[in-house]
């Protein structure tokens, strides 16, 4: 069994740990690695992802159905067990982020991330006056349901710990990328290569030399302005390879994939002894 990350612990007396934690542990020189949810939010699936070892927990909420109810509650349980969340929006709304924030996601990844004004619009959205125009909600997730008795204070501290990520897919995304990545307060950027490769031209070819290389250049930009990188692996090879060159963090394979995969795997096993 995987060891957990000793830095991401929870307190009793500051919520806003737990997000804090994950940005200081993105400038070490660790790889932290997430796991996809695309359909199952279950408690024991925080506590499988948890056993397994993964640093964080990325929630597909842009190509699903989710309910309020259902996500927030993922979200506590993800809390409860010291896990962060960062959670992708289905479109740059504000009330949308803040929902978000309020149920205790400590990331909010923004697809197609093609300008730095995307990018300052999300910051808005994600940050209290007089740095943003987030609405002030004490009372739920975000602070474990224990209202702050110092409200000047958890709002300093709430900012701290929101983690601000970039999700470059398209070729206009790459042709604006390092305004992007010099946004200030941006945490993270992630390459998305599927639809990095559609745009490119090469739909599911994530290791084409026209994807690779622009992705690649990507990462270089990254390191150059300080800013932690990220993707999703072809496969055990690339991720190696991608490690090699300095990316920092990887939004790693779903629920639906790994029943899938083993599923299968168990079907065909018998199979194989049937025909033996």
């Amino acid at each position: 069994m995987a060891k957990r990350l000793s830095n991401f612990q929870a307190s009793s007396n500051d919520p806003t740990r737990l997000g804090r934690s994950l940005k200081n542990y993105l400038h070490s020189r660790k790889v932290l690695l997430g796991g996809t949810v695309v359909e199952y939010l279950r408690p024991s699936l925080v506590k499988l992802y948890k056993h397994a070892g993964f640093d964080f927990i990325y929630i597909e909420n842009e190509h699903t159905l989710f309910q309020g109810p259902e996500l927030a509650d993922f979200v506590l349980s993800a809390r409860d067990n010291n896990i962060p969340v960062i959670a992708k929006v289905a479109q740059l709304e504000r009330a949308e982020v803040g929902r978000l924030l309020e149920a205790g996601v400590v990331g909010i990844q923004l697809p197609r991330t093609e300008s730095r004004e995307d990018m300052l619009t999300l910051i808005d959205y994600m940050k209290f006056p007089p740095g943003g125009s987030r609405a002030g909600a004490p009372c739920f997730g975000n602070v474990d349901y224990i209202p702050p008795a110092n409200g000047k204070q958890w709002i300093r501290r709430a900012d701290q710990s929101t983690v601000v990520v970039a999700h470059i897919e398209t070729a206009k995304g790459y042709e604006n990328a390092e305004q992007i990545i010099t946004t200030p307060q941006l945490d993270m950027l992630y390459v998305g290569p599927y639809d990095f490769s559609i745009s490119m031209g090469y739909p599911g070819e994530y290791d084409h030399p026209k994807v690779k290389k622009p992705m690649q250049e990507i990462l270089k930009l990254c390191k150059r302005h300080g800013i932690p990188f990220g993707t999703t692996a072809s496969g055990n090879k690339s991720a190696a390879q991608w490690i090699k060159g300095g990316c920092r963090f990887f939004e790693m394979v779903d629920e639906l994939s790994i029943i899938a995969n083993g599923a299968s795997a168990a079907v065909c096993e018998y199979r194989r002894h049937m025909r033996d």
